[in-house]
């Protein structure tokens, strides 16, 4: 069985430097796949790519088959939005919610695409199940809320829309290890009962690879290890440069 999502020999650059040098990988339907690396590693980027924010020098991008994004040279590309319609969400670092809108108003953004309002209106009530804090301040500015309770408005501002696979770039970015830990519990129940792939992207090594199957590993734009979850744990080149052993 092909991929759910299949990056091949993709580039990138910003003017002169390259900050994605021909990365492979690959992420199967069901599965959590990490990817660690420092920053300034490139993984921002990856994500970027995947969903067209930022363009291929060289390389292809496949999801559910269909060839998606190949380099500016074949000018093949699926805009952003239709890749989100085709069930792609990204959860971007720092969450970017909309601090003036109510918690209730940021997950309706997050259904922009549908158009059955009985559909979004089940999907809120579901979140809202999922994340019982948002359901008891759905009325809230944005604003004030906390980190944590903000990084859970973006994944259920995300999962509004009923994607095929999330990318969470940097969930436990700034919050404190208790809040981590819930998000990432979240993360579990989100691909185990709602079914959705997650590509997860997490400076906290030893975190993103505990909570996933298979890992990747990025150093300067390039893929230097790819291995099963457990795998990279154990290996002694992840163990001192990302578990601090």
């Amino acid at each position: 069985m092909a991929p759910l999502l299949s990056i091949e020999n993709i580039t990138v650059r910003y003017g002169a430097i390259e900050a994605l040098h021909q990365v492979s990988m690959s992420v199967d339907e069901g599965d959590v796949v990490a990817l660690i690396g420092a920053n300034g590693a490139g993984k921002s980027t990856l994500l970027k790519a995947i969903v067209g924010q930022v363009p291929l020098a060289g390389g292809s991008i496949s999801f559910k088959g269909e060839e998606v994004c190949t380099s500016a040279k074949h000018k093949k590309s699926v805009p952003t939005h239709l890749l989100a319609a085709k069930g792609i969400a990204l959860v971007p670092e720092g969450r970017h919610v909309f601090a003036d809108m109510t918690v209730e108003e940021n997950l309706d953004m997050g259904a922009f695409l549908v158009r059955d309002q009985e559909a979004i209106e089940k999907k809120k009530e579901e979140m809202y199940d999922f994340f019982p804090i948002l359901g008891a301040r759905r009325k809230q500015k944005t604003r004030s809320l906390s980190g944590g309770e903000q990084q859970m408005m973006a994944i259920a501002r995300a999962l509004m829309s009923s994607p095929h696979m999330i990318l969470l770039d940097e969930p436990g970015l700034g919050l404190a290890p208790l809040v981590v830990q819930d998000i990432f519990q979240k993360i579990k129940l989100i691909n185990e009962e709602e079914k959705v792939t997650v590509f997860l992207v997490e400076q906290n090594a030893r975190l993103a690879l505990k909570a996933s199957s298979k890992g990747y590993c990025l150093e300067n734009g390039s893929i230097v290890l790819a291995d099963s979850s457990q795998a990279l744990l154990d290996n002694d080149k992840v163990r001192a440069a990302y578990l601090g052993e």
